[in-house]
């Protein structure tokens, strides 16, 4: 009888990354393997919720697993004056730092994923993250790389840098933000790099933190969306899944006092995000003058609302992919797991980016006409209920966006990922 593949998870500790894995990790129980998740303390819970063994990364720090729990929370909270900045300006205030706390938690983590590995001896590791861990390419078995970010993460003459929210064509204004990137992010870069020299792993190039997979490298960026490269990725080795949406039970929409009959419009800015209140409630006395229905992501921060208007309907978790089912419009930051899941249900995306890779992504889909890029450091709030009304009239990017929504969703990316991973040569 054939071994049953046992395939170790790691997704960062966001909801983004820790849901596209449980995506993936459904079709690989599907088909006859062990997925199973390495996580964060705090995120301990979620994957169990979806059936499957979870394996915390035991603390290495005095600080409790609330403390880790809000450690980002707080550093978002830091960071909310620096939302407003374009994303040149962000490069020191807020990327450079973030790069530095990311660091900090991947050194934290090694000792500990050393000896969880050791015991766990995994068949595949499949890493969702933004940096390296040494004990993973240490392990003695294949990893996998999910790029869960923009496909901008992976760089190449013809893609706009990086966190940039350029576009390509843009030559000048790439060329600034990458000397730019490169001399702000040099200090965490070499920390970093010193990190991995002493523990047995190869740095990355300058102004990289994540190298790609000898063995396999997951994409999430759609079809609709992807570049063309210079220097094209080797489909033996780079797999884009055209979306990687988990499954989930229906969402029943609730009744609204007002405007019951009105399209539906969903509004997240992730789990992270929601720690901009101020920006939130600003967006709320708006789209309450609005003649629409709206379900409004406010996570963690629910009690911080003590009015909700009649036509909004406020929660701190939602199912995402069964709400988009039922949405017309998706109102939300940019991040790639938002961006993909609104294509693979065929609604346009209303992106209000604060930071990371929300501006490549909110400039990609105003440039490939999929949706409507509102810059915070614009006013988006003023801008957005012309925008709204744009969106919900264009027919012409409704029928663009049911095409590409019918082939997702034909594709089954979550499959693609699993069956790849179990064709590694090692299993």
């Amino acid at each position: 009888m054939q071994k049953q593949q046992l395939i170790a998870l790691f997704p960062e500790a966001s909801f983004g990354a820790a849901l596209n894995c449980i995506g993936i990790a459904q079709s690989l129980r599907e088909l006859g393997a062990k997925p199973v998740f390495i996580c964060h303390e705090h995120f301990q819970g979620l994957f169990a919720e979806y059936g499957f063994d979870e394996y915390p990364i035991p603390q290495a720090s005095p600080l409790s697993a609330a403390e880790h729990q809000h450690y980002w929370e707080r550093f978002i909270e830091r960071s909310i004056p620096y939302f407003d900045q374009t994303p040149l300006a962000q490069i020191d205030s807020y990327v450079a730092p973030a790069w530095e706390a990311i660091i900090d938690t991947a050194i934290e983590a090694e000792k500990p994923l050393q000896q969880l590995l050791s015991r766990l001896k995994p068949d595949v590791i499949v890493l969702d993250n933004v940096v390296m861990f040494p004990a993973i390419a240490n392990a003695g078995c294949p990893w996998v790389r999910v790029v869960s970010c923009a496909e901008t993460e992976l760089p190449d003459a013809a893609v706009p840098p990086y966190l940039s929210g350029c576009l390509a064509s843009d030559t000048t204004a790439c060329e600034r933000y990458t000397a730019q990137y490169l001399k702000a992010v040099a200090p965490a870069h070499e920390r970093f790099s010193q990190f991995l020299l002493s523990n047995g792993t190869a740095p990355s190039p300058p102004g990289q933190f994540l190298t790609d997979s000898p063995w396999l490298n997951l994409l999430l960026s759609p079809t609709p969306v992807r570049y063309e490269r210079q220097q094209p990725l080797d489909p033996q080795r780079y797999v884009y899944l055209d979306g990687c949406v988990r499954r989930e039970a229906p969402y029943i929409v609730p009744d609204f006092p007002r405007h019951n009959d009105a399209p539906l419009i969903y509004l997240s800015f992730g789990s992270l995000g929601a720690a901009d209140t101020g920006m939130m409630k600003r967006l709320i006395s708006t789209i309450e003058t609005l003649p629409y229905r709206f379900l409004v992501n406010v996570g963690a921060y629910r009690d911080m609302y003590t009015t909700v208007p009649d036509n909004v309907y406020l929660d701190s978790w939602f199912a995402q992919p069964a709400v988009l089912k039922e949405c017309d419009v998706f109102i939300h930051h940019g991040g790639n797991n938002s961006f993909c899941e609104a294509l693979y249900f065929g609604l346009p995306s209303l992106i209000i980016p604060y930071c990371w890779d929300g501006h490549d992504n909110a400039a990609r889909a105003e440039e490939v006409g999929v949706g409507r890029y509102l810059p915070r450091f614009a006013d988006p709030v003023a801008t957005l209920p012309a925008a709204l009304e744009q969106l919900l009239a264009d027919q012409a990017m409704k029928q663009r966006l049911k095409t590409f929504s019918e082939r997702m969703q034909a594709t089954r990316g979550t499959e693609i990922a699993a069956r790849a991973i179990l064709a590694l040569p090692d299993l």
